[in-house]
Parts: structure tokens; sequence; C-alpha cells
């Protein structure tokens, strides 16, 4: 089972979810970990901290806006992985037609005809054109800032091609 856990913070707190991956592959080479490829649903991401069924909706519909990833435009993000050095992974990633290098360590087991990577990016939301409530842009924010940076949390197991 495959699952993406996001993180974002703000001054007053933290809210955390999950997104859709839908579709992935990755590629060996000599039995190693050496490229792949990762298609994220952004119409499927979820909220998990909000109990209140309205409010959620709410925050679930504000972050699919053109405030933050504007979903009904770019309905998929993409990780392509471009490098691969002792479980130190690198690659493109794709938001908002926004292309980023971005690298980060990872856990990778390959066993047979599968492998499973997990492990932990970290994210600058600017850098992908979403600005909303961030203090690089606006100015006395005071406890409505949020912070730039976002946490996304992995678990992939996919079939080698």
């Amino acid at each position: 089972m495959s699952n993406i856990d996001w993180k974002g913070r703000k001054v007053t707190g933290t809210h955390k979810g999950t997104i859709a991956i839908k579709e992935g592959e990755f590629s060996l080479n000599e039995g190693k970990l050496a490229a792949g490829k990762f298609v994220v649903d952004m119409t499927a991401i979820t909220v998990q901290d909000i109990t209140d069924p309205a409010t959620n909706a709410q925050f679930v519909g504000h972050m699919a806006s053109g405030d933050f990833f504007a979903s009904a435009e770019y309905p998929e993000a993409i990780f392509e992985i471009t490098s691969v050095k002792n479980n130190h992974i690198e690659g493109n990633l794709i938001i908002k037609s926004i292309r980023r290098t971005i690298s980060f360590d990872a856990d990778i087991h390959v066993a047979d005809d599968k492998v499973r990577a997990m492990g932990k990016m970290i994210i600058d939301r600017t850098q992908f054109g979403i600005k909303f409530r961030s203090g690089n842009f606006f100015k006395d924010l005071g406890d409505t800032l949020i912070y730039n940076d976002f946490e996304l949390n992995f678990h992939i197991t996919a079939k080698t091609v």
C-alpha cells in the first residue's frame, strides 16, 4: 500500500492529511533503485485533523482553490526520480506546472519485483507559486501567517519496470 501524508504549519497550529497516489513505477539498475515516476492526484487531498464535516469541506475546498493548488486546473503533481545515491534521492517535483529539483533521504528496500521507499520531503510551497499568507510576500500577517515549508511523508510500494 502506498500513501503520502502531508503536514502544514501556521503560527497557531498544524494541519495534516493525505494525498492519493494515482500511479507510479520504479526502475532498477543492477538490483538497486535507479529511477521512478509518480503521479499524485491533487483532487484527492484530505484533511484529517478537522472533524466538523462542513469546516473540513471548506478547508479542502480552499486547498483546491487558486490560493493553494488550483487542482481543477492542475489535477496532478508529478515526481520524477533522476538519481539515487546511497539512499539519497534527487528528482523533479512538478506542482502547478512548475518544476523544481528537490532531494531527500529515503529508506529503500528491494525485494523480488517490488521496491518499497519511505521518507520525508520538505517542500517550500512558494517555489510552486503558492503564496497565500506567506511572510515572504505579505506583511503584518500576525497569527494568520502560514509557514512556507510543508512536509510530505511517503510510504510507496511499487512494482519495478
